[in-house]
């Protein structure tokens, strides 16, 4: 999946066969050698890769050829966003079935093998009977011949993919297992051909621990393969909420069933009572209310009608409906939430690097150690090579880093999947560890904490202007601007039966500061913020009383110019969103400090700092866009880690300033492209759970780096037989148990994440 057509381009490609960090840190380096790559990032959870790469020169095989030779398949990722692609959410990946079948063949061998180890040992007349039909050198190969197939045809992956590592220089989980199985196994195998070659006392066979170890490892692996893919195919199954067909009306005004993924956008289709949207659309006749909680995580419908808009895979209510498509399925506000999402999802944020460096060390280090317990225990122990074994053979087992691989990738993978379904998308994974770790919040006015729907309050005209002249020539300009506040204006107008005065030509928007255009008689009109009356040098009269009632009451004002002088002054008010007051609050008892930015004048942006508790003193108004920015780093140059959150085009310098920019989702395209996490939903009241979300999450992968580190830390010294001297020892199988446990308790830890999001 292509994500820019530049020089420099950024391709997803599909990895299986990885088992822990240090398979990733191998197709990492296997695919940074390729001539051309710039990086490459590869994620254990989501099993994709990322790549961004020179393709001028070069072609895809060779980044798959390169995956190839360090052992694993790749494959590009093909249009997994289409919904015709998933059908079954809950069918096994082949990697799983490979997994489930090769338990399921070891188990056929390992469970007697098991048996008729153990049992002895738990009930002694079972040996008697035993002996009975077989002496012992004779079990030995009744046992030999049963762990044959499970350690070259169960085992052959760690064969396949350990021996590339060691080749390779980068050792890996595979190779942890193959050697820990392989020394267990050959010893054993030893004793059983030839006997006489070792000590009497030492002639004891761990064929079963070879077998059960291989057998857990299989078990663990399938039930981490099953519980990634459950989490990978969370997002997935919003787009099978979207119908496979949806009804057009085309050429006669009978509705015919067509394939969504066939609708063009412009076509017209009809949405009966209870069914579900099936494409992104806006209303040409109808009213019902629909339910977009899958969306934006809004549990109450929302009122629709003519000239609103639609999202494919909501839930229509009792009203009919008929919509033009405003885009085609694969380009769909759902595809788009799951495309954001999986980008987020293979993302590294910056704590992965505690797990990159360990990992880059680990493998290498526990096999010097078991070298070393091997050496120790044969220099120390009164059965030196039965114990040497043991111990070496547990320590390479005990530690393999799955756990590692997956403590970070996987909590990410649950948590942002889990945020989106309640309308909070995260670009990337760093986007989540720094909203977490902010300790301040700017917001923008207009749009975020207000609605962002001015009314309009009243105008009051100069000179020889009339007011129903200047409301005429004020809707005439606002009529070509798409600024909510023209809006009202326009609105205004019509409603007093205010016809616009003339064409306005040459139209020009100034950011903040105003409008400006041409009438057909050449007089420049402009309308807009005193700044604008600064820049031309022009000064209101003095004691104009309308003016100073209306800013007491907060109201915005905004004057409106004809050549060189200023015609007269209209205001609009804007009120504070239901939630915004309760959000701040909140946001306090966070421990975040909030402050405000805005370019209305100080009357307005203090009365609404005042009704939301914003301490006047954090309150920076009359800002133009590019100085919100400025502010911006002001704040952050003192120390302070900074969210701001806005949904304007003036807001996007701001957001991409702010160590982490938050879009509300009915911002502009240009605050989304600009923000790390957009909100669906309007309201500060998402914001604030998209940081409580962030810390969960953050929370969730530290907690999970705890584990694999502690576990390891624990584990380790026990396998080497530190412990021996007061009776405590962990033999190869137990220690095959522990790090099967040790990767399932990472993934259902994260799991954990859909029930507190």
């Amino acid at each position: 999946m292509i994500t820019s057509a530049a020089a420099c381009e950024d391709i997803e490609l599909r990895i299986t066969g990885m088992t822990c960090a240090a398979c990733v840190r191998r197709v990492e380096r296997a695919l940074q050698r390729v001539d051309g790559v710039k990086n490459a990032s590869v994620n254990l959870a989501t099993e994709r890769a990322s790549v961004q790469w020179d393709r001028g020169k070069y072609s895809i095989g060779s980044l798959i050829r390169a995956v190839e030779s360090a052992g694993y398949h790749a494959e590009t990722i093909q249009s997994e966003e289409s919904p015709a692609v998933r059908n079954d959410a809950a069918a096994l990946t082949p990697e799983a079935s490979i997994l489930w079948k090769q338990f399921v063949f070891s188990c056929f061998f390992s469970i007697p093998l098991f048996v008729l180890a153990m049992a002895p040992m738990v009930w002694k007349p079972w040996m008697d009977v035993m002996m009975d039909w077989l002496s012992m050198e004779g079990w030995n190969w009744v046992m030999l011949a049963l762990c044959l197939p499970v350690q070259f045809w169960a085992g052959a992956r760690f064969y396949q993919l350990g021996w590339k590592s060691l080749v390779s220089l980068t050792p890996d989980m595979n190779a942890l297992v193959m050697l820990g199985t392989t020394a267990a196994f050959c010893w054993s195998a030893v004793v059983t051909v030839f006997p006489n070659l070792i000590p009497e006392a030492s002639r004891h066979v761990y064929f079963e621990s070879a077998a059960i170890v291989i057998t857990l490892v299989l078990l663990g692996k399938f039930l981490e393969t099953r519980a990634r893919r459950d989490a990978r195919d969370a997002m997935l199954i919003l787009l099978q909420l979207q119908p496979p067909i949806a009804r057009v009306v085309r050429d006669s005004e009978r509705p015919i069933e067509v394939r969504i993924d066939d609708v063009q956008r412009g076509e017209i289709i009809e949405i009966r009572p209870g069914e579900t949207v099936p494409l992104d659309g806006t209303i040409l006749a109808g009213e019902s209310f629909v339910q977009e909680s899958i969306v934006t995580g809004e549990p109450l419908p929302v009122a629709k009608s003519q000239g609103d808009q639609v999202i494919g895979g909501t839930i229509n209510g009792n009203g009919w409906l008929r919509v033009e498509v405003l885009s085609p399925a694969n380009e769909s506000t759902l595809a788009r939430i799951v495309a954001f999402v999986q980008k987020a999802q293979a993302s590294k944020p910056a704590i992965q690097s505690i797990a990159d460096r360990v990992v880059a060390y680990f493998v290498p280090v526990v096999i010097v150690l078991a070298i070393a317990t091997a050496l120790v225990w044969f220099l120390t122990s009164r059965q030196p090579l039965e114990q040497s074994l043991l111990h070496a053979v547990a320590v390479m087992i005990v530690a393999c880093p799955c756990a590692m691989g997956l403590a970070v990738p996987i909590s990410i993978m649950v948590g942002s999947g889990t945020a989106a379904k309640r309308g909070i998308l995260f670009r990337n994974g760093q986007a989540i560890q720094s909203l977490a770790q902010v300790d301040s919040i700017a917001f923008d006015k207009t749009g975020t904490i207000t609605r962002g729907e001015p009314t309009f309050v009243g105008i009051h005209s100069f000179g020889t202007w009339t007011d129903s002249e200047l409301l005429s020539l004020a809707s005439s300009l606002q009529s070509r601007s798409e600024h909510p506040i023209a809006k009202a204006v326009v609105e205004y107008a019509q409603k007093n039966h205010v016809a616009p005065s003339e064409e306005i030509q040459k139209f020009h928007a100034r950011p903040g500061l105003g409008v400006e255009g041409t009438l057909a008689n050449g007089k420049l009109v402009r309308m807009g913020s005193m700044r604008l009356l600064q820049t031309i040098a022009l000064e209101i009269p003095e004691g104009v009383e309308p003016l100073g009632d209306w800013e007491k009451d907060g109201a915005s004002l905004f004057f409106i110019t004809v050549d060189d002088s200023i015609a007269g002054a209209m205001a609009v008010s804007d009120s504070i969103k239901p939630g915004s007051p309760q959000a701040i609050e909140d946001i306090c008892q966070l421990g975040l400090t909030p402050y405000m930015i805005t370019g209305d004048r100080k009357a307005a942006a203090l009365k609404v700092a005042h009704d939301v508790q914003i301490p006047l003193d954090r309150v920076f108004f009359e800002i133009l866009p590019q100085e919100k920015a400025e502010i911006v780093k002001r704040l952050k140059s003192k120390g302070t880690s900074l969210a701001f959150v806005g949904d304007g085009i003036n807001d996007a310098p701001a957001l991409v300033a702010a160590d982490v920019g938050i879009a509300v989702g009915s911002g502009t395209d240009l605050a989304i492209e600009s923000a790390d996490v957009l909100l669906m939903a309007d309201g500060l009241a998402v914001a604030v759970e998209a940081i409580r979300f962030s810390r969960q999450i953050l929370s969730n992968i530290k907690q999970n780096l705890v584990w694999a580190f502690a576990y390891n830390i624990l584990l380790i010294p026990l396998a080497m037989g530190c412990f021996e001297p007061w009776g405590v020892r962990l033999n190869p199988m137990l220690g095959g148990v522990a790090m099967s446990l040790s990767s399932l308790f990472v993934v259902f830890n994260a799991l954990r994440l859909r029930g507190n999001i």
